[in-house]
């Protein structure tokens, strides 16, 4: 004699489990929403052209407001773990290519120029300014 799974149950299971499936296959979009790609994409379509590699790499290592560089904790070129100019903490490669992690969470992407661009410039930067450091970041390759 065989025990059945009483009919009530069965289909609520099956429910709850299909459920679960297709949050966890979720979970690694929410980790990562975006690329390095789709990050210059939106920049150049703020700043209505295209970001300039060299521009950016000026830009880049430049000393800004407070005399601050993106170098001075990213090192130039950003290819390589940084440190933070005044706590000392490390930093991760900047350059996508070095670093996978890299601009694929555009909430902390926003977050970070915000907070970067006022730190080193004194201001936020311009949607052409973060094109072209994004197009100078890109390029770089091992």
């Amino acid at each position: 004699m065989t025990t059945a799974h009483p009919p009530a149950r069965t289909p609520a299971l099956r429910a709850a489990l299909l459920s679960l499936l297709l949050a966890s296959a979720a979970w690694p979009a929410l980790a990562a929403d975006t690329s390095a790609a789709e990050q210059l994409a939106r920049w150049n379509a703020a700043a209505g052209a295209s970001g300039n590699v060299e521009r950016g790499r000026i830009f880049f290592a430049g000393q800004h407001g407070n005399d601050l560089s993106c170098a001075s904790c990213h090192q130039a070129p950003p290819t390589k773990d940084g440190k933070h100019a005044s706590t000392g903490r490390r930093i991760a490669p900047l350059a996508p290519a070095f670093n996978p992690q890299a601009f694929t969470e555009t909430a902390k992407v926003d977050k970070w120029f915000r907070r970067n661009c006022k730190d080193v410039l004194a201001r936020e930067c311009t949607p052409a300014e973060k094109s072209d450091l994004m197009a100078y970041l890109v390029s770089l390759k091992p």
